[in-house]
């Protein structure tokens, strides 16, 4: 079971925060040995195409390159302009080649982790320069486990290349009676042979190591307890100080409602539990509006404010009860409510010698 350094015990999975910021990093469960094995796939492959090509190509190479009929003395210039000059013609003879290698590494590195790049890692860092922790790293768990996978695949290549040799030797002891185009072809037949059974082999141990590196990763990035608790807190927040901030945004939404009860035309109570203020304006409301309401504690500071601002205070226990549960602050009075609205605005604006 993978632990914490502070010595707790890693037992939960990663979060999808911790991979994708694993992912930024440059930390991915990656083989390198399935590319490995890709790119010496896709280099034999394309040999075997190319290697016709490449050969009579590089025949007539050699062939212009032994030609000083046409200037029989060099100078030091023309020497670098001729070596520039083979040097450009070998590159293309083999860019077909380098490209399936590239194109090979490419498309299993994006197989196993997705198209990303990491600019973290691209990053010159001086820690990396560092001698000691770079000679620590040699006698890790996972460059033993490295140094086991080369020696294997040693083994593997050797006994390979044993069996297939000793399968052909009656043919190699023949050979001597052919002319050098058969033997280097012949050659280049047994190394082809003996590099598709090393890289079957070889596929095998790609697979199990993919495996291996995804389980690995896999416990690496484990989380201990606390710290899906951490990162709850971080992702959603401290729930004492979202408490706290919820409680400071209703105050600041309460001390704006009981600003509004001083403009309103009457405030109905329950009498001493509920307390409703309403407000209506023909000219910018459709219909009477709730500006403030509340109850207990609230509702007697409704009634106080709206006492010492001379807004008319008028109990009516069911319409204070239907306007309190069914309208919020802000809100326009229901159609089933205008009635008994109307009528009571009516009857303050009669009081206050208003017209309705």
């Amino acid at each position: 079971m993978a632990e914490d350094p502070s010595g707790g015990e890693k037992t939960e999975d990663a979060s999808g925060k911790k991979l994708s910021k694993a992912r930024d990093q440059g930390q991915v469960a990656k083989s390198m040995e399935a590319i490995s094995v890709s790119v010496l796939l896709a280099g034999v492959v394309a040999l075997y195409f190319f290697a016709p090509g490449i050969y009579k190509k590089s025949l007539a190479i050699l062939d212009d390159s032994f030609r000083f009929d046409k200037v029989p003395v060099f100078t030091d210039t023309e020497v670098i302009h001729l070596l520039f000059h083979y040097a450009e013609m070998l590159f293309l003879i083999l860019f077909p080649v380098f490209a399936f290698v590239f194109l090979a590494a490419f498309l299993s590195s994006v197989a196993q982790v997705g198209f990303h790049i990491s600019w973290s890692v691209l990053q010159f860092k001086f820690s990396k320069l560092n001698p000691v922790s770079g000679l620590m790293g040699k006698f890790s768990l996972s460059s033993v486990m490295e140094l086991l996978k080369s020696v294997f695949k040693l083994v593997i290549i050797f006994s390979v290349s044993y069996f297939v040799i000793r399968g052909e030797i009656v043919n190699i002891l023949l050979l001597y009676d052919h002319d050098v185009a058969f033997i280097l072809l012949y050659i280049m037949k047994i190394a082809y042979k003996i590099a598709i059974r090393v890289l079957l082999v070889m596929a095998l141990l790609a697979i199990l190591d993919y495996a291996y590196q995804k389980w690995k990763f896999a416990e690496d990035q484990k989380m201990t307890k606390q710290e899906v608790k951490d990162e709850h807190k971080q992702t959603e927040g401290d729930p004492k100080v979202k408490s706290r901030i919820r409680q400071i945004q209703m105050e600041a939404a309460r001390q704006r409602m009981m600003a509004e009860v001083p403009e309103a035309d009457v405030v109905v109570t329950n009498p001493t539990r509920l307390a409703v203020a309403v407000k209506y304006d023909g000219k910018v409301m459709d219909a009477p509006t709730v500006v403030a309401k509340g109850s207990g504690a609230v509702a007697a500071n409704i009634r106080r404010i709206a006492d010492e601002s001379g807004v008319p205070l008028v109990e009516d226990k069911e319409l204070a009860r239907n306007l309190y549960s069914m309208v919020d602050v802000g809100q326009s009075v229901p159609e089933e409510l205008f009635q008994a609205v109307a009528e009571l605005l009516a009857y303050v604006y009669k009081l206050k010698g208003k017209k309705m």
